[in-house]
């Protein structure tokens, strides 16, 4: 008797144990989806990578001792009443899009427009080259410059962030390089060197060529607390020559410019120089 009263008391305390069991359960249940959840939005909430595009212009100090100016100067002892300019400065207009690949690492990649360089003239001038003297009434010496870039830049000094992008003045300092390509239309009448066996056409066509530039820099940007905008100054030396500027003859042989009239003076356009430019950069998350 004693022993099916205690089993039945037992029994008792058991069926109140397991509404308490469930609910625990359950408890645990409904705090895992909330975890989960909660994980969920941290990673819909987690910042994206930070890019930016950039828009500048800029100023190169071409260095004085080119051959261009050779070229100039052994062209206006041939002239009269006229003189071509020397090759001073150029300035550029250019785009570029950028990411941050790095705590303090960034990559760009964009494109340059040169301002065209060099003059025309017209009027009537006399010209005297060694085959004999004529008559220029267009006196045309332009020269067009175009590319595009890469940049690596490391930041020194308060790098962007993906979350807060550029809260303070930044500094950095960068290696880049860009393929360019030249082209310089001379007056018709302009006697070239013809590095060929056959006559070259009467008229200059234009002369070309491509190459390489390299650059390094050193920046500092300042954050307008407006949309995610900021402005910028790049301070950097451009190293950019063109070695082989000609055009061709209906063969397909060389015609070349020369600053004193033989194949060791051939041109080589040194466009190389001191550079600044101005910047303005838009952030973005992506």
């Amino acid at each position: 008797m004693r022993l099916k009263l205690i089993a039945i008391l037992v029994g008792f305390v058991c069926l109140l144990g397991l509404p308490v069991a469930a609910q625990t359960t359950n408890t645990n249940t409904e705090q895992e989806l909330i975890n989960k959840y909660l994980k969920k939005t941290e990673k819909v909430q987690k910042p994206k990578k930070l890019y930016w595009i950039t828009g500048h212009y800029g100023m190169n100090r071409i260095n004085r001792d080119n051959d261009y100016n050779k070229f100039a100067i052994y062209e206006n002892s041939q002239f009269t009443g006229t003189a071509l300019s020397w090759l001073n400065t150029a300035s550029s207009f250019g785009l570029e899009f950028g990411s941050l690949v790095g705590k303090s690492f960034a990559w760009t990649v964009g494109g340059e427009y040169w301002m065209p360089l060099g003059e025309t003239q017209t009027g009537s001038f006399a010209y005297n080259p060694p085959s004999g003297s004529t008559t220029v009434t267009e006196l045309k010496s332009k020269i067009k410059v175009y590319g595009v870039t890469t940049n690596i830049q490391y930041y020194l000094l308060n790098a962007p962030t993906a979350k807060e992008r550029l809260t303070k003045s930044a500094v950095w300092a960068g290696v880049g390089a860009g393929y360019y390509q030249a082209k310089w239309e001379l007056w018709d009448q302009y006697e070239n060197l013809n590095l060929a066996t056959s006559t070259p056409n009467p008229t200059n066509s234009t002369f070309k060529d491509n190459g390489i530039g390299f650059t390094f820099s050193v920046g500092a940007e300042y954050p307008i607390k407006s949309s995610g905008f900021a402005v910028g100054l790049d301070l950097n030396y451009l190293y950019l020559n063109f070695n082989k500027v000609s055009w061709y003859n209906s063969s397909s042989q060389e015609v070349v410019a020369t600053y004193e009239g033989n194949s060791n003076s051939r041109v080589i356009l040194g466009l190389s120089g001191v550079r600044g430019k101005l910047e303005l950069k838009k952030f973005f998350n992506w």
